[in-house]
């Protein structure tokens, strides 16, 4: 039988190596392309176990020289919380190297990375081997860093609770809850006794649980003045005492809260029935915070008129008005002060107001011609026949 063969042209076969040529690479770049598929993730730790914030991770294959004279195919960064992460990796078995500043610091020599695969590799450097291998002074160098950075921690832990607890005591406090802000606090005192604002707030529990009791006992009949009541606001005047000269004591004493302490240590002091000691507390209110003296002095007045110490609530509405002429209420106070001294005229009959409780009550109408106590004193003054200065409307009825 005659066997069929044929022959390929010099021509053809320069075509088709042209052919295959061009194939070829196209074909390998194709493969190679599909092979790029793996990717790699992972956090670091420095040896204090403190993530690394700045850095990068390296892979390469090269086994054969220092790591720092190799050639590195793949570079990732490290970012601020100590993660990174890399994709388009070819599959392979790698050596991974955290660098920092151009300096190797952790490897993994042998990381397969299969096809498609996302690769978890962490460094975690705080590791007893990796350790073992620090140099005496480096290892000495880190327990101290740890021992600082635990007090830190510890210091931060600790504020972060009291904020807490303060934070809770406020809207107890706010909410009525006296008794539950009074635990909090005394917790956050004991914690941490030298911090004021801790004791001004444990002074607000004391006093709210105080007048809270006091008030109750009118409602049952009973005497505002039991002993358990005003020991209540004997704690709390304590309390604002101590948060005052804890503030005077430190290194950055605070205008706000020493005159917050004696604002609030006139109040307690005044619950207790000492005009003087509650005085003397509003007078320190405003030493302390004098662009809020008319504020203090009013707060002295308002709580003093409240009392029934009319002769003192009079004597601190007049620093309020001298601080704050503007304040309308601390004018009332005043006329209403005064005003118990009238006497009547044993000749016309008439009644005399005491001098300044006309004109006190005159300008509180000026001031506030609309205000809450506004109707009283318009009464009042036509009552001891005196004119009523001001544009003030009585309501229909």
């Amino acid at each position: 039988m005659k066997r069929i063969g044929f022959k390929i042209s010099s021509t053809a076969a320069a075509a088709l190596l042209v052919i295959l040529a061009m194939a070829q690479p196209t074909r390998l770049t194709a493969q190679a392309a599909a092979a790029a598929t793996a990717s790699i993730h992972g956090h670091v730790l420095n040896p204090a176990g403190i993530a690394i914030t700045h850095g990068e991770v390296r892979l390469t294959t090269d086994r054969s020289s220092e790591a720092k004279d190799r050639k590195y195919p793949y570079k990732f960064p490290i970012d601020q919380n100590g993660d990174y992460k890399g994709t388009g990796i070819t599959p392979g078995n790698y050596v991974v190297f955290v660098f920092q500043d151009d300096k190797s610091l952790d490897f993994n020599e042998t990381v397969p990375i299969a096809k498609d695969e996302d690769k978890l590799v962490n460094f975690d450097m705080s590791r007893p081997e990796y350790i073992s291998k620090m140099s005496p002074e480096d290892r000495k160098a880190l327990e101290e860093y740890k021992k600082r950075n635990a007090e830190v921690v510890a210091n931060n832990s600790k504020i972060a609770n009291l904020n807490t607890l303060l934070t809770q005591a406020r809207a107890d406090n706010k909410a009525g809850n006296y008794d539950s802000a009074i635990t909090a606090m005394k917790q956050a005192t004991e914690s941490k006794p030298d911090e004021g604002i801790l004791w001004v707030t444990l002074g607000d529990a004391q006093l709210g649980s105080g007048e809270a009791a006091a008030k109750a006992a009118k409602t049952a009949g009973t005497s505002a003045n039991d002993p358990a009541i005003l020991q209540k606001y004997t704690d709390a005047a304590t309390s604002y005492k101590k948060a005052a000269d804890l503030n005077a004591a430190s290194k950055k004493p605070n205008p706000e809260t020493s005159g917050v302490a004696y604002n609030q240590l006139g109040k307690a002091e005044a619950d207790l029935g000492d005009a003087k000691a509650s005085s003397d507390a509003y007078d320190q209110a405003a030493k302390a915070q004098p662009e809020k003296a008319g504020m203090y002095y009013y707060n002295e007045a308002a709580t003093l008129y409240n009392a029934g110490k009319m002769t003192e609530a009079g004597a601190a509405a007049d620093k309020a008005i001298a601080a704050d002429p503007k304040k309308a209420d601390a004018y009332y106070i005043k006329g209403q002060a005064l005003i118990p001294l009238a006497t009547v005229d044993p000749k016309t009959q008439k009644i005399v107001a005491p001098p300044g409780c006309v004109e006190a009550y005159q300008e509180y109408l000026e001031l506030a011609p609309d205000g809450a106590h506004a109707a009283d004193v318009k009464g009042i003054l036509e009552g001891i026949g005196a004119p009523v200065k001001s544009s003030f409307k009585a309501g229909k009825k």
